[in-house]
């Protein structure tokens, strides 16, 4: 005996809907005298009367495709790494870069990328490794005698 060779007795034979009035289901065919639902083509599937849909009325979560996808940049200006230098005053033999600012708390860590801007003057030689530089920033670094890495 196999689940293919079974033979099951118990279903209805499926009801032929408007076959003429003997048939029980002609005319109207079971959905009544007129109204909104006796009409074709109309679904009522989430409506609630007027009351707001439950569909509604619950909270939006998920996934985001947005959010996987975007890379945040944070963006900082000379002058903000001349304050650096002003409250730490180790950091001159050190690196600096995305890790190292946000370990020490100057960038949120929701930032994947760093971008430096020319704004301000500095007054210290320094290192840094970053994602994208201005021209202006650049030239500043290296008059003094910085070092720039580019990571892409």
């Amino acid at each position: 005996m196999k689940l293919n060779t079974l033979i099951s007795k118990n279903y209805k034979k499926k009801m032929r809907v408007g076959r003429g009035i003997g048939s029980t289901k002609g005319k109207t065919c079971g959905s009544g005298m007129k109204g909104q639902k006796s009409r074709s083509g109309v679904s009522i599937k989430s409506f609630e009367g007027g009351q707001m849909p439950l569909y509604r009325r619950l909270p939006k979560r998920g996934f985001n495709s947005m959010s996987q996808k975007k890379k945040i940049t944070a963006i900082i200006n000379l002058s903000n790494i001349q304050q650096i230098f002003i409250k730490k005053q180790k950091i001159s033999n050190e690196k600096i870069n995305l890790d190292f600012l946000q370990k020490n708390k100057f960038i949120n860590k929701k930032y994947s990328k760093l971008k430096l801007l020319g704004s301000g003057d500095l007054k210290q030689k320094f290192d840094i490794e970053l994602n994208a530089i201005s021209k202006s920033a650049k030239e500043k670094i290296e008059k003094l005698g910085g070092k720039v890495t580019l990571i892409k």
